[in-house]
């Protein structure tokens, strides 16, 4: 039986907010509590145990803890704690074992607050606010703010950050995200991660990795075609900045697929990368429903299956049992989530926190304000237009986005049901105060059907005199006895957030009742709306005419009533609150004056006018485009014709478009501001605040104008997503291409000026490390906060983007001050992946601006050759007496022109780039190799899509591919590890309407003395004779196919994948080998999900297996003790819907 979906992937809206039940302030937490917390294990139970079980000495360390724990553990209880277990109340859940004191796991999202449902808890602004901040000890803080909530809600594993980047503004988790920029998203995830983790819970960063788009997400089809380089450069650094810098206790692999297996099951970056290179210690949970497998998940490093056991439940317990899985492998998963628990304290401070628990407060309240204020990014200001001029007698607040359905939040699992919503009409109009007219018109259709307000000027007080209605508040919830308090208001329209509404009235179970006559200016249908928590109704001449009555979250119902211009109607809206938060809205709609008629009208008529304008994004599902509707950018350039002083406020969560951006003085991105919403804006747009945030997205021009604006790179075709633009991956894309965006990475104005004077860059210490310093004035008139970024631009024979950001500081100054600003840049911002971080040698420049594209000073430093990775020192072999020769020529465009030194000619293909296509190099005598660059001389179309490259000594035995990888621009680059050959063959993988074109073809090593095979594991063995045969094929696509040196054909099963399909091959005599690589051709999707080879001397007895392994990806290796035999038989152990196919199959001693 199936788990069932996860709550936190229903997608929901959540525009508006949701009931919250009882309120206080703050939360309660005792650390050493004497009473069992959510199902946890007490304290005192845990001391009196403690003489037998040793684990519970917290003088030791946590490793030491976890070992002394798992020798402790029999197998059933083991492998309990690699899957979840029974419903708890959270939305994952590992159960508690009270035999030996281990405390249950509760796993909680989410990246904005306590979600899925939980109320009493604060709604932030999306992390995309955050970010751009620029402030990480803003960022620290909302972490303290998720961590304090989620702990005091029993919650001891918070399924937050979200630190993927953002390749592509449509994607629907953007907004949940910190940017494009790697080192930006690092920094700010590990500030939030510390945060969580010192309240108590875990971090769970999330989502590893590779995770850019929902389309076809957790599907075979979302396969991830991205080059090594591009992973370690742009995917992966985050991740290793929340490992090493951050301490996050536990990470979520992803629903994606990387080059050809799913990331929960992928070996190269769990492993390898995560708890290999980054040195991570923590546990992996899969995503919700990311387990798509046993063997291959068990042995390729996921420690935990989410949400239940269909994979690691009696299936792994199988596994172990039959050797596929070994007993080893599942005791480093337990170690790792029992060090972590213990690393954390959840073995020595019991929760007292439950799912009801109140844990929003005043100061978190605080919080959400200053992150939507500090993240909000003044992007346009012509005029001083903003801040609002004193004196200004009126404003006209525009748009649904300014109203009840004020877009504060994006949605999934990253929706937060917060206690209130503070409208941005609201906001202007309580700061604006009663000597300034402001004004609200929709524009716009609401989508929950929500009209504007009724303004005042229609509106008579049943006593007193003035504009507006007469309220009496009653201390019930019945508009029962006297009222306590009676007073004028000016209209309905208040959100109390649980507070009182006025002096001597409840903050809960209170009930209101406004009563007077309504002028209608014009006959006709007139549509009325109430939008309330908890119940409203309204009476026009004593009929009821919409009935919102109820104990319910924020609520919007419409109704009709026919009125008759100049004849008075009485008019009575009542409203009760039940509990919790607290709102209500009195609107309507006037014949034959559309939204949109009305709205210009009040532009034209006020002296400045401010429109809101949003999208809205959600986990599983991605946007299509990035322009807003076709309404909102008619009404923005409307409104700006009517009135010149138009302030535009777009609510989004990435960029968007902005057609009418030339027609406009102001434009501000708030993203999705949070609770505080109205509070926030107001304050920037009336000076109170300085704008100080800088965009962590490139805005472009278009969607076309961004680097993946092909249907390969986005959203993918043919069960794969070519990430071909490579390391150019935002603002690295326009620089590269030499664009100009709309707005550009890290750029936010503000009101004062900033200039910059005296940089200084020095030359690397002996850990690689470079100081930069530099001054920065504030040159305004007013107090601001600037945010000085520091870009590093490696030598161009690298291959890196014209720039990286490599550190930045937040620094505020008074009018008219001078600041120093020293950053040091350690080793790894002048290194580049080069099968290991690999020194930028020679000269690297230095950029500090306001801005990626706003530098105002430069400098040098001198980089010497050095690092992990290969071809430190890469020198380009002289090309005298080599040949070439290709599969296929463009008429005059020959194989010889790639190597004739002309950058004006080119070889050619002749035919739109496909699968097969190839050229052979022939150098005259065997080299020792490390790289080939293939220049298509500044055609930035013509580069293979994909790649592999095959070596061979003598142009017949290629064997296996030596690389392989994504093209990505005018110039590609291939490394691999030191080889000894005379012929290199390449071949084309990928598929393009564009021919495939090569200007000129060089061939680099670093010196070091190659081996002849691929890994320096020995010489690939000849094949001449060799026969194969399978104990299925698929059409033409015959075992002999694995041997003909043909990357073009393949064998393959003709079925999906399934335990004990073979191939066996005769070498026709005894050969000593010890590894076997089996190679896909570039098919990411065909490898073994499960192997065993074995070996035999006669072809019948072929004994145990040398090798058991999983693949992953579309080369797999088996290495063993080096063996004599003339037989190898290779059988599948996994399964897969995909067939079994292999195009080359070769042997190495």
């Amino acid at each position: 039986m199936n788990a069932p979906p996860r709550p936190e992937k229903r997608l929901r809206s959540h525009r508006r907010r949701a009931k919250a039940r009882g309120r206080t302030l703050g939360v309660a937490l005792t650390a050493l509590a004497l009473l069992l917390g959510s199902g946890a294990v007490a304290v005192t139970e845990r001391a009196a145990a403690a003489a037998d079980q040793p684990w519970m000495n917290t003088a030791q360390t946590p490793a030491d803890r976890a070992s002394e724990l798992l020798a402790a553990m029999t197998q059933a209880e083991k492998l309990a704690m690699m899957h979840g277990g029974q419903a708890c109340g959270y939305v994952g859940c590992v159960d508690g074992n009270s035999r030996l004191g281990i405390p249950p796991l509760h796993l909680q999202d989410g990246p904005v607050g306590a979600g899925d449902g939980f109320t009493n808890v604060t709604q932030l602004p999306a992390p995309v606010a955050g970010a751009a901040s620029w402030d990480t000890s803003l960022m620290n803080q909302y972490g303290q703010v998720l961590g304090s909530e989620q702990w005091g809600k029993g919650t001891n594993v918070v399924l937050a950050p979200t630190i993927n980047i953002v390749r592509d503004p449509q994607w629907g988790r953007a907004f949940e995200s910190f940017g494009e920029d790697p080192y930006l998203a690092g920094q700010m995830g590990a500030a939030d991660i510390q945060g969580i983790q010192s309240q108590g819970p875990m971090a769970q960063v999330k989502h590893y990795a590779v995770y850019n788009q929902e389309t076809n997400r957790n599907n075979i089809t979302d396969n991830a075609i991205v080059s090594d380089r591009t992973e370690r450069e742009i995917y992966l650094p985050a991740f290793e900045t929340s490992v090493k810098q951050g301490g996050a206790d536990s990470a979520m692999c992803s629903y994606s697929a990387v080059n050809g297996a799913f990331a929960c099951e992928n070996g190269p970056l769990q492993k390898t990368a995560l708890k290999g290179d980054m040195g991570f210690t923590g546990f992996i949970t899969s995503d919700w429903g990311a387990t798509h497998s046993t063997v291959a998940s068990a042995n390729n490093g996921l420690d935990m299956e989410m949400p239940g056991s269909d994979y690691y439940g009696a299936a792994l317990t199988t596994a172990v049992g039959n050797g596929q899985v070994s007993q080893a492998t599942i005791d480093d998963h337990v170690r790792r989530i029992l060090t972590s628990m213990f690393k954390a304290g959840l073995f020595d401070h019991a929760q007292t926190g439950t799912t009801g628990s109140v844990v929003t407060s005043t100061a978190h309240n605080t919080t959400a304000k200053q992150v939507a204020q500090e993240g909000s990014v003044l992007l346009k200001n012509t005029g001083a237009i903003l801040p609002v001029a004193a004196g200004t007698s009126s404003i006209a607040v525009i748009g649904d986005d300014a109203g009840t359905d004020a877009m504060s939040q994006g949605g999934g699992s990253a929706a937060v049901n917060g206690p209130y919503l503070v409208t941005p009409y609201q906001g202007i109009k309580s700061r604006a105060g009663s000597g300034v007219s402001v004004s609200y018109s929709q524009g716009t259709a609401s989508s929950s059907g929500a009209l504007p307000p009724v303004d005042s000027a229609y509106l008579t007080p049943s006593s007193g005199t003035g504009a507006g209605l007469t309220a009496s508040y009653y201390n019930n919830t019945g508009l029962t006895g006297t009222p306590v308090l009676t007073r004028n208001e000016s209209t309905v329209d208040d959100v109390w957030g649980g507070a009182s509404p006025g002096p001597g009235v409840n903050a809960t179970d209170w009930s209101a009742k406004w009563t007077g006559t309504l002028h209608p200016p014009v006959s006709g249908t007139y549509q009325l709306s109430l939008t309330s928590d908890d119940g409203s109704r309204v009476y026009v001449n004593g009929q009821l005419i919409v009935n919102n009555w109820a104990n319910q979250s924020s609520t919007t119902r419409t109704g009709s009533v026919t009125l008759t211009a100049g004849q008075a109607a009485t008019v009575e809206v009542d409203y009760y609150n039940g509990g919790g938060a607290s709102n209500a809205t009195f609107g309507w709609s006037i014949p034959g004056q559309t939204l949109h008629d009305q709205a210009v009208a009040a532009a034209r008529a006020a002296k400045v006018a401010v429109v809101f304008v949003s999208n809205f994004e959600s986990e599983g599902g991605d946007l299509n485009g990035i322009d807003l509707s076709a309404a909102q950018n008619t009404l923005v350039a409307d409104v700006a014709a009517a009135n010149p002083n138009t302030v535009v406020v777009v609510n989004s969560g990435s960029a968007v478009t902005m057609p009418w951006v030339s027609a406009v003085k102001g434009v501000v991105e708030a993203w999705y501001p949070g609770q505080e919403d109205g509070n926030a804006i107001a304050s920037l747009l009336f000076g109170d605040t300085n704008f100080s945030g800088k965009l962590p997205v490139t805005f472009p021009t278009a969607l076309s104008q961004g680097p993946t604006n092909s249907t390969a790179q986005w959203p993918g075709q043919n069960g794969q997503v070519q990430y071909s633009e490579g390391l150019k991956v935002g603002y690295r894309w326009y620089d590269s291409q030499n664009l100009t965006p709309l707005f550009p990475f890290g750029f936010g104005l503000s009101y004062t000026t900033f200039s910059y004077a005296n940089l200084s860059v020095g030359q690397p210490d002996a850990n690689g490390s470079v100081a930069v310093g530099f001054d920065v004035t504030n040159s305004g008139s007013r107090a601001g906060a600037e945010v000085p970024q520091v870009y590093v631009g490696q030598p161009g024979s690298v291959g890196e983007p014209p720039k990286n950001l490599r550190g930045f500081t937040r620094i505020s100054l008074n009018a008219g001050q001078t600041q120093h600003v020293a950053i040091t840049l350690d080793a790894r911002s002048f290194q580049f992946w080069n099968n290991g971080w690999t020194n930028a040698a020679g000269t690297n420049t230095v950029y500090v601006g306001s801005s990626s594209r706003d530098i105002r000073l430069t400098g040098t430093t001198t980089v010497a050759g050095g690092g992990t990775g290969g071809g430190t020192t890469q020198t380009a072999l002289p090309r005298t007496g080599w040949t070439a020769t290709a599969s296929s020529t463009g008429g005059g465009d020959v194989p010889a022109n790639m190597l004739d030194g002309n950058a004006g000619t080119r070889w050619s293909s002749g035919a739109p780039m496909a699968n097969g296509q190839s050229f052979t190099l022939d150098m005259g005598a065997a080299k020792s190799i490390d790289q080939v660059v293939m220049d298509s001389g500044g055609s930035a179309s013509d580069y293979a899509r994909g790649y592999q490259v095959f070596t061979s000594a003598d142009g017949t035995n290629f064997g296996s591919a030596v690389a392989t990888g994504t093209g990505s621009g005018a110039q590609v680059t291939a490394t691999f590890p030191a080889t000894t050959a005379r012929y290199v063959k390449v071949v084309q993988t990928g598929t393009s309407t564009s021919w495939w074109s090569i200007a000129e073809l060089n061939v680099f090593t670093d010196g070091s003395t190659g081996t002849g095979g691929t890994g320096g594991t020995g010489a690939v063995l000849p094949r001449t004779g060799w026969t194969a045969t399978a104990s299925s094929t698929g059409g033409g696509d015959v075992p002999a196919n694995m041997l003909d040196g043909n990357a073009g054909t393949r064998w393959s099963s003709g079925v999906p994948m399934a335990n004990g399909q073979s191939f066996t091959l005769d070498l026709g005599a005894a050969k000593t080998f010890s590894k076997l690589v089996m190679d896909s051709g570039g098919s990411a999707s065909d490898y073994a999900r499960g192997y065993q080879v074995f070996t035999s001397a006669d072809g019948t007895n072929f004994g145990s297996a040398v090798a058991t392994g999983t693949g992953s990806g579309a080369q797999v290796t088996a290495t063993f003790p080096a063996t004599t035999a003339r037989y190898v038989k290779v059988v599948q152990t996994g399964t897969s819907t995909s067939w079994w196919s292999i195009t080359e199959a070769n042997l190495y001693n």
